[in-house]
């Protein structure tokens, strides 16, 4: 068999290599079916709209001692 014609399968990246992490969070369920409302409107998984929030929040944060 040559080689053009092996399936070459590499090994698996590890979870986290890709620079992002997974956890868990608890939020009340209202704030749920309104980040999916707005995933229906704009077609955007609701993971991807979280860290849209979460970054724009994060720039506009003002931290007081």
């Amino acid at each position: 068999m040559q080689d053009d014609e092996r399936l070459i399968i590499k090994p698996k990246k590890f979870k986290g290599n890709d620079g992002y992490k997974t956890f868990s969070i608890r939020i009340r369920e209202e704030l749920v079916e309104s980040i999916d409302a707005i995933s229906a409107r704009t077609e955007r998984s609701r993971n991807e709209l979280i860290g849209m929030f979460l970054e724009y929040a994060i720039q506009h944060c003002k931290v007081e001692e």
